[in-house]
């Protein structure tokens, strides 16, 4: 596959954190503008996995790892981080030390900091307003943090994701604290800027099937630190593969709109 169509190219990574080998020999490609989701339980290696792609846990020598076209080891880690929007829900942490309002956690992007710390330009301005309308959400930018729903804060968080304009976004298990109805207006989120943002490479990490919309169109399945199934996402999504990744007898059910739902035979 040519090089200079990837987006993420990882080729027999072996990653150890604290003595134990947590990914085992992990090579993947993701195309420039896919849409890759990275579907596993607890403990499958997922956040490792993120970490590895942003330069914060390495692989064993005799890896590679290219993100955006630079090859680690051969890239300043700081500039790449600036095409790279990583929206985790471990932000939120950081959201309850401040009395921001939503304007102020948008405009820090730039600087990637949580709250604003000096005064935005006009053009950044601008390029707030212009994003938070494109997400609907442009109500949020005169209301404190503190006071607005988790799924708020996620659209948020996105919103000052993409005020550096990247190249990648790594959405990691954003719904995890979201009752049903705030991951279903992330999910909605997501879906919309999926759709307006065509050029823009997207990862879903999750442990939840009925929130891989069917945007995401490949993706792959870990288990303990090993890729059990990759490609498009029919061929992945099935019974037999997700039996195998949590090791229940689970059964799919499909909606009209293409989302699947899991039940336990």
């Amino acid at each position: 596959m040519d090089e200079s169509a990837l987006a993420i190219n990882v080729e027999n990574a072996r990653v150890y954190l604290g003595g134990h080998e947590v990914l085992h020999d992990i090579s993947w490609q993701v195309r420039k503008g896919e849409r890759c989701f990275i579907l596993g339980a607890n403990g499958a290696g997922k956040t490792t996995l993120v970490k590895m792609l942003m330069g914060y846990a390495w692989p064993l020598f005799g890896a590679k790892v290219q993100v955006l076209g630079a090859t680690f080891g051969r890239v300043n880690l700081m500039e790449l981080r600036k095409s790279i929007a990583w929206v985790s829900p471990f932000m939120h942490k950081w959201l309850e030390q401040g009395e921001w309002l939503g304007s102020d956690v948008v405009l820090s992007g730039p600087d990637a900091s949580i709250g604003l710390l000096r005064e935005p330009t006009q053009a950044e301005l601008e390029r707030a307003d212009s994003i938070m309308q494109s997400l609907k959400a442009e109500h949020l930018m005169t209301r404190p943090v503190a006071a607005m729903s988790s799924g708020e804060q996620v659209k948020v968080l996105i919103a000052r994701a993409l005020m550096t304009d990247p190249q990648l976004m790594i959405l990691d298990e954003p719904s995890v604290y979201l009752d049903i109805a705030g991951r279903e207006f992330l999910l909605k989120t997501i879906e919309e800027l999926a759709l307006a943002r065509p050029e823009l490479t997207m990862i879903f990490i999750t442990q939840r099937i009925e929130d891989i919309l069917p945007v995401f169109d490949r993706g792959m399945i870990l288990k303990s630190g090993d890729i059990v199934a990759y490609g498009d996402r029919d061929s992945v999504l099935t019974e037999e593969n997700l039996k195998n990744a949590f090791e229940l007898d689970i059964r799919l059910i499909r909606t009209d709109k293409g989302r699947l739902w899991s039940v336990i035979a």
